[in-house]
């Protein structure tokens, strides 16, 4: 251990706590003692680890409103909408406890005679579970629950900006009988972080920005330890000329600016029909003048803090490129003049591609719309960007969203919805959004290794 990791409450700046971090060689330590400890904890009967996350789920649901609170002064998010989140988590953990035993369950594929061939499903080994801050209990969860019941030793690296919600998971795992050398803290930035994947682990499952993914990829080749990389989005959505653009308004608008828009889900990225586009813009603008921006501790509260001080920055960069080249500013636009990291929620009509605002990711409380004559040019300019998260369309027509998802290049496609995540579905990324996936049936396989077996008999 060497220096302290200051943790800073975002909506007033006050501080919340000093944890010792780890260095590289503490780093190392911890990752010996979770390689010595997997083997014992892969031959724990599942029926064992699957009591072991019951007994953590349960804890969890006890102390949703002290764990939801602890959430909110670190990351700034509204409290409610931390509430939200736990409760996710627990419908989540029902879903890995619900399917892991039919999923790791060994296959027969070929029986003739004294010959079968079977197919068993072994654990990675050690998994690097380096963690989000937005979401710290439905990413982090997506990796260290599936990865535990399939008998992975976790060396778990919570972001340095949800520090305490990261060590309140892991003192709660170990209560509920998760060894403490199968799952195993580490603590700080991202020299932190750079140390754990630049080790021998066998898997990394990270989550973050683009230019750090590249950085964790190149270092976890040195040991060809699977990757998997969760690297945000520029989530468009499209809005077509049949749709009622009041309900689309209000539903979109919650896609943009739910949890502050920090979500790599976030709708980041508005096309609209031009026959509606004024109508859309009118309500739109109106619905998100009505959300409150306050206390992230109120529960009334819709719009909390920034969580990372230097976005501010990158917001301000976006509206005054924006604005300079053409657009029209609806809404906001700037910093709020108040203790902590605050963005006014922001409406930017009128802008085109050439704008940083409809290319960089925002992750923030900022949007932009623009119109399209048809399905067409909606469609090529969904496209047109370096990720590929999730898209959305908006219309009564079913064949039409058919056509218009069909032709979209993303992990995930929403009719008639946004900003959704469900465990029976795969979370994956295509282009600069990542490689690999977690939840459903395909992101508990990740977590293992098939292993061939030819069984002849006599």
């Amino acid at each position: 251990m060497t220096a302290a990791l200051k943790i800073t409450n975002p909506a007033d700046g006050s501080a919340l706590a000093e944890v010792a971090a780890d260095d590289a060689a503490s780093v190392a330590a911890k990752f010996s003692r979770a390689r010595r400890a997997q083997p014992a904890w892969a031959a724990t009967p599942l029926a064992e680890r699957s009591a072991a996350i019951r007994r953590f789920r349960a804890a969890v649901e006890h102390e949703l409103e002290t764990l939801a609170r602890t959430l909110t002064q670190e990351v700034g998010k509204p409290l409610q909408q931390s509430k939200n989140e736990l409760n996710g988590f627990l419908g989540r953990i029902d879903f890995f406890l619900a399917e892991v035993e039919n999923t790791v369950a060994p296959e027969t594929v070929f029986a003739d005679g004294a010959m079968t061939e079977r197919i068993d499903h072994d654990p990675l080994g050690v998994v690097a579970n380096v963690s989000a801050w937005n979401y710290p209990y439905f990413v982090g969860g997506n990796v260290f629950v599936p990865a535990l019941l399939t008998g992975n030793a976790v060396v778990y690296k919570p972001s340095e900006y949800a520090t305490r919600t990261g060590l309140a998971i892991v003192e709660r795992l170990h209560a509920a009988g998760v060894p403490a050398e199968a799952l195993v803290a580490v603590v700080g930035a991202g020299d932190t972080g750079a140390a754990l994947v630049a080790g021998p682990v066998d898997a990394v499952f990270f989550t973050g920005s683009h230019a750090t993914g590249l950085r964790v990829a190149r270092a976890a080749a040195e040991h060809l330890a699977l990757v998997q990389l969760e690297l945000g989005g520029k989530d468009p959505i499209y809005v077509c000329d049949d749709v009622d653009p009041k309900i689309a308004a209000a539903a979109v608008a919650d896609g943009a600016f739910y949890n502050t828009g920090q979500s790599c889900c976030s709708v980041e990225r508005v096309y609209v029909h031009e026959a509606i586009y004024a109508q859309f813009l009118e309500t739109f603008v109106a619905e998100v003048k009505g959300y409150k921006v306050g206390d992230p501790l109120a529960e009334s509260t819709y719009l909390g803090a920034i969580t990372r001080r230097p976005q501010l920055a990158v917001l301000k960069r976006q509206v005054a490129d924006a604005r300079r080249k053409g657009a029209r500013l609806l809404l906001g636009g700037e910093q709020l003049k108040k203790k902590g990291n605050w963005f006014a929620p922001t409406v930017l009509a009128d802008v085109d591609h050439s704008m940083l605002l409809m290319r960089e990711e925002s992750f923030g409380p900022i949007i932009g719309v623009q119109a399209v004559a048809d399905d067409d040019a909606a469609v090529d300019l969904m496209n047109d960007t370096e990720y590929g998260l999730t898209a959305g369309v908006y219309t009564p027509n079913a064949k039409r969203a058919r056509r218009i998802l069909a032709r979209v290049n993303a992990g995930s496609a929403y009719w008639n919805c946004c900003d959704r995540v469900s465990p029976r579905l795969p979370w994956s990324g295509r282009k600069h959004s990542g490689i690999g996936l977690t939840l459903s049936t395909y992101g508990i396989e990740t977590f293992t290794r098939p292993k061939a077996l030819h069984l002849r008999s006599g």
